[in-house]
């Protein structure tokens, strides 16, 4: 026997996962409301929702809220005069190391006595100390004068090469930031690979510009230069597209600077790449790489406001990361529907957005597959539609929606007995008697003759050991739901509701009585029959009029083709407006005219003729339409609810149900609610 153990919640255990049905459950009102299964998956797309842990999944409006947050925090953070600073500020450092060397340098001369001595330092280093006091005010020219100037302490000097091969690196880290490992030791070995590698990399975008096949010659790339790319790219196109926004990042760093800034910074760095073929290499390859993805950002600039510096290289990768964020944005303003977002780099969403924000990304990416794998929707010819499974999943929705708000007691109260004779069982027995039908229960008849005898083999049974299962009488019902359609429905709030009930009780018939016939009519200016399968896409109509008189009369044919108990139930808002003439063309007025009303009440006599009877839910009692139901139901002797849309689904269902249990032909009455 298995045995369990249970704990309390702790918060550290995982819940349930989110599943398809809690996506159609989430849909299910949108859907009705709008009737447009592809914008309601846009909507909770863009809204998100909570799942069955109650936990919140961040729709794509929270989640580009967040980057945006993200984006101006930085930018409010940070300062990229920094990087021209902190250069300024380690030359100034070199340079007063080389003028604290002169100094002592003399000092020593004048130490040792020796006139000769003191008069060639005195000179020597008067002139350095000129050629310090007058370096240029901009980076590039410092750097130039510095690299040509002879300087007297060692150790200045070594400062000042370990500078300049930093800034090298940093350059081309900002420029490449992919290959940083490859970039760590920039020897002449390694520069020339570098050189080699830039120049292989523009003959193939070359080759690829020209239309030329580039697979073999860029797996012979990959071979030789592969170390470069920890990222393994697996095509030409996804390498070249890496470098591209690297390349456009660093551009955008340039042009996010003011003129000053960006002066200073671009002089440095045709100093610091004083290798003319590399320069070369490097241009050929930032103005192919424009041509190949134009929209790669090249133009793009950020305003910085922020106190925070930012050297070159903490600047590059900043701007890398803004490139990023610009770019999940980008994608998620496009996602017009699930699968949009399977293009998504969940791991560097993760870095962006933080966990919660990749979870909800994941879950959203996963909505659509999920529905499908469900078999709940597919995809005809790019649009998504509901399967005969999906419209039966959201009519099981509405009718567990409307039943969750009934109250228990509700739905046991019947008028008759229904024990009887007939077809249905209610998985109840009763000893035999005479003139019962002979439906045996075999285990009860058993276990009575076992007890009976004591047991043993053969089992001897006698009439009085037959117990018999019970069945219940029930009505067979044909029923034809008139919904109204008319512009006031969504106006006055009460379209949903009404449509919910129509999905439940097509839900609540399907399931429960499948012997029982819906028909659906809707009507607005003019009535039309809906079918099932119509109902999740059906919206109100956006014209005026309320043709009861053409709905009646096709919910009077449907009927007049089914057998059994026959009622018309029907949800409307508002008085008859609307009614087809002689010549088959509808009339509107607005306040009702007499004609209208005639029309509408001499087919509320036919119905009665035929043994139909109408019962009228009206979601706004206006006087005018009171009075009508009024007369209506007396011509009829049908029922009156007067109802709100928070409380319609309770009179419908419960009414339909007790009505099936108890409705005897004939048997009418009118109830106000």
């Amino acid at each position: 026997m298995s045995r369990f153990r249970y704990s309390r919640w702790d918060g550290s255990q995982v819940g349930f996962e989110l599943d398809a049905d809690d996506i159609m459950a989430e849909l299910t009102d949108d859907l009705l409301y709008h009737g447009d299964l592809n914008a309601a998956l846009r909507r909770m797309l863009q809204q998100g929702f909570r799942d069955r842990n109650d936990e919140r999944v961040s729709g794509i409006r929270e989640l580009m809220e967040k980057l945006r947050r993200r984006k101006r925090d930085q930018l409010e953070k940070y300062d990229l005069g920094g990087a021209y600073d902190d250069i300024a500020q380690e030359l100034r450092e070199v340079v007063e190391q080389e003028r604290q060397s002169l100094q002592e340098l003399v000092d020593e001369a004048r130490a040792s006595g020796d006139q000769r001595r003191q008069e060639i330092t005195d000179e020597v280093a008067q002139e350095r100390q000129a050629k310090l006091d007058f370096l240029p005010p901009d980076l590039a020219g410092q750097v130039k004068e510095l690299q040509e100037y002879e300087f007297t302490s060692s150790e200045a000097r070594e400062r000042f090469d370990e500078l300049l091969d930093k800034l090298r690196q940093q350059l081309m880290q900002s420029q490449f930031n992919q290959m940083a490992g490859a970039l760590q030791d920039m020897g002449p070995e390694q520069m020339q690979r570098m050189k080699d590698m830039m120049n292989g990399l523009n003959q193939l975008l070359e080759m690829r510009e020209a239309g030329q096949n580039t697979d073999s010659a860029f797996q012979q790339f990959m071979e030789r230069f592969g170390d470069f790319f920890p990222d393994n790219p697996e095509t030409l196109d996804e390498l070249l597209e890496q470098m591209a926004q690297q390349m456009a990042a660093a551009q955008a760093m340039l042009n996010s600077m003011t003129p000053e800034q960006r002066a200073q910074l671009q002089g440095l760095m045709n100093q610091l790449m004083e290798d003319m073929d590399l320069r070369w290499q490097m241009d050929r390859l930032g103005q192919n790489l424009r041509s190949a993805f134009p929209e790669a950002g090249w133009e793009k600039r950020y305003n910085f406001s922020g106190q925070d510096p930012l050297g070159m290289a903490e600047g590059a990768q900043l701007m890398n990361e803004l490139g990023d964020i610009d770019q999940l944005e980008n994608l998620l303003r496009s996602a017009n529907n699930p699968g949009a977002l399977a293009d998504v780099d969940i791991d560097r969403a993760r870095e962006l957005l933080g966990d919660e924000g990749a979870q909800s990304l994941e879950k959203l990416a996963e909505m659509t597959k999920m529905l499908e794998q469900a078999g709940l929707i597919e995809n005809k010819e790019g649009r998504l539609e509901l399967t005969p499974r999906g419209l039966r999943k959201i009519g099981s929705n509405a009718l567990n929606d409307l039943f969750a708000k009934l109250d228990k007691d509700r739905m046991g109260r019947h008028q008759i007995d229904p024990a009887g004779i007939g077809h249905e069982r209610t998985y109840e027995t009763k000893p035999y008697e005479f003139g019962d039908p002979f439906n045996l229960q075999i285990e009860r008849t058993v276990r009575n003759a076992i007890t009976r005898t004591g047991g043993g083999t053969p089992v001897s049974l006698s009439p009085e050991d037959f117990e018999i299962e019970r069945t219940e009488t029930l009505t067979r019902t044909s029923t034809v739901l008139m919904l109204d359609l008319s512009l006031s429905m969504p106006m006055r709030d009460n379209f949903l509701a009404a449509k919910k009930v129509a999905m439940a009780l097509h839900s609540l018939i399907s399931s429960q009585y499948p012997r029982d016939f819906l028909g659906i009519v809707g009507f607005s200016e003019v009535a039309r029959e809906l079918k099932a399968e119509q109902l999740p896409e059906v919206s109100w109509d956006f014209v005026y009029g309320t043709n009861m008189q053409h709905a009646f009369q096709i919910s009077r044919r449907l009927l007049g083709r089914q057998t059994g108990t026959k009622q018309i139930i029907m949800i409307t808002d508002g008085e008859p407006t609307a009614h087809i003439m002689s010549n088959g063309e509808p009339f509107f007025n607005y306040p009702p005219v007499q004609e209208t009303v005639d029309a509408t009440l001499a087919e509320v006599n036919r119905c009665t003729r035929d043994g139909i009877r109408i019962n009228t839910f009206m979601l706004d009692a206006t006087s005018y339409l009171r009075d009508f139901v009024e007369k209506l139901t007396q011509m009829n002797q049908g029922r009156a609810f007067f109802t709100t849309p928070e409380t319609l689904g309770d009179y419908v269902l419960v009414d339909f149900i007790e009505q099936k249990r108890a409705m005897r032909g004939g048997r009418g009455g009118r109830r106000a609610g």
